[in-house]
């Protein structure tokens, strides 16, 4: 029981630090495209 506690703890806290990694690269990648916009102009 407690080998699937722990198993099942350190799944969620990758998928938390994957998810943490994949909306920081998207907020990164809509301040480039708001800058690649300011930069036209």
């Amino acid at each position: 029981m407690l080998r699937v506690a722990v198993i099942s703890a350190v799944a969620l806290t990758m998928l938390t630090l994957t998810a943490c990694n994949t909306v920081k690269g998207l907020g990164r990648d809509i301040e480039s495209v708001g800058q690649a916009g300011e930069n036209a102009l």
